[in-house]
């Protein structure tokens, strides 16, 4: 059992030089094939149809067909199988799928594992009993250790998708999203987030999660919803990166902190590796978009998704899609700069998806389209314009519809 280790913390600035890898740099030039083409027709929208959900529709939202075809494959979170505190390409696969394989993955938060003392431990300071600590925390602490001089994310992978190659996109549909445990952690401090001067002590909230109201207590008389998503979902960096910190988000995507990749999302990545070697992790049920305190509501999640495998994509960047909006994304270390990545990328797929001319696309992301920070508090800014679905007469189809 290691008790009382330092451990990386990704509200900690400590690993700023091992985390400031350039992976921003890298932006493939890949043919450009749409993501969109061979999808099921076109559906008409008019300007009365989709709209965005609100905070109490998110349980309806979250409602997505599971699909009939594919095998189902559970992939559990132990310390064979997880890795803590990177991406490598180097790394082993724990699990081969094939495109349209139904894959269910366990995720463990790493609150409770980076804190100085053992999960058990820290968790009965808040009342929790041993009996209700994940026995997969429990292992995965007894028998592994952060990656000395990177970061804290405990994820699980890689998965191998059969198929996957440098120069394709992996589409990961998130079929369902849920807490493992009815709590979940929200930390932070002197030197944190955004405004690091605010706090002068440690602040560590234990927050209790009524997963059938769906609520989570944050504060006396304060309630925010529940809609579980995973903070760091990425294919694996490009070989040449070697070993690369799991806090900076970069073209592969990693610790996006997107709370918009809920059940009923699609998330696009690029693919440098033959099988992509997909991992996903940092579980959140709670977060608003900057995730200002340099953390959400950190929560163990199982999250169930299906693999699909576009050829020849020309995607420097992640891109998402749910059923009200498509999704581009920008990522650097300047947010000036991540607004102007995730602005082209918006103009490239009203060009090449929707067919409009460049004026016309600039001028529909000046007047419809929401370009928000998604996070602000992990070295690289993410930036992601939400196109409405709405504004078109006509959109492809969407899965989950």
């Amino acid at each position: 059992m290691h008790t009382g280790r330092p451990g990386p913390d990704d509200t900690s600035p400590a690993n700023a030089v091992r985390d400031e890898h350039p992976t921003t740099t890298l932006r493939p030039s890949l043919r450009r094939r749409s993501l969109l083409a061979g999808g099921a027709g076109l559906a008409a929208v008019g300007a009365a149809g989709l709209a965005a959900p609100t905070a109490a529709e998110a349980q309806t939202r979250n409602r997505v067909p599971m699909p009939k075809g594919g095998r189902r494959i559970h992939l559990a979170s132990r310390p064979d199988t997880v890795h803590w505190g990177y991406m490598d390409a180097a790394l082993k696969p724990v699990l081969r799928v094939r495109p349209g394989d139904v894959v269910t993955i366990d995720t463990l938060s790493h609150q409770g594992m980076i804190n100085g003392t053992d999960p058990v431990s820290f968790f009965g300071q808040y009342g929790i009993r041993r009996g209700e600590v994940l026995k997969d925390a429990i292992d995965v602490y007894a028998a592994k250790a952060p990656e000395p001089g990177f970061s804290a994310h405990v994820l699980t992978g890689p998965t191998y998708v059969e198929g996957a190659e440098p120069g394709d996109v992996l589409e990961v549909r998130i079929l369902e999203s849920h807490a493992r445990v009815p709590y979940g952690v929200n930390r932070t401090g002197p030197g944190t987030g955004v405004l690091p001067d605010l706090l002068t002590e440690q602040s560590t909230k234990v927050i209790p999660l009524d997963l059938r109201k769906r609520l989570a207590k944050v504060a006396k008389d304060v309630y925010v919803p529940i809609d579980a998503f995973q903070g760091i979902m990425c294919t694996a960096p490009a070989p040449e990166l070697g070993k690369v910190s799991s806090r900076p988000p970069g073209a592969y995507g990693g610790n996006m902190d997107l709370r918009d990749l809920t059940a009923g999302c699609t998330l696009y990545l690029p693919v440098f590796n033959d099988g992509a070697l997909f991992s996903t992790g940092d579980g959140h049920t709670a977060q608003g978009d900057g995730e200002v305190d340099g953390t959400a509501i950190e929560t163990s999640l199982t999250t169930t998704v299906q693999f699909f495998v576009h050829k020849n994509v020309d995607a420097p960047w992640p891109r998402a899609e749910n059923r009200t909006h498509f999704i581009t994304m920008g990522i650097d270390v300047d947010l000036d700069a991540a607004l102007a990545i995730s602005l082209q990328e918006a103009v490239d797929f009203l060009r090449a998806e929707m067919g409009l001319s460049a004026a016309d696309a600039y001028t529909l992301c000046s007047v419809a389209v929401d370009f928000e920070i998604a996070e602000a508090v992990n070295f690289t800014k993410v930036v992601h314009g939400k196109i409405p679905k709405n504004i078109f007469k006509h959109v492809p189809r969407y899965w989950a519809d």
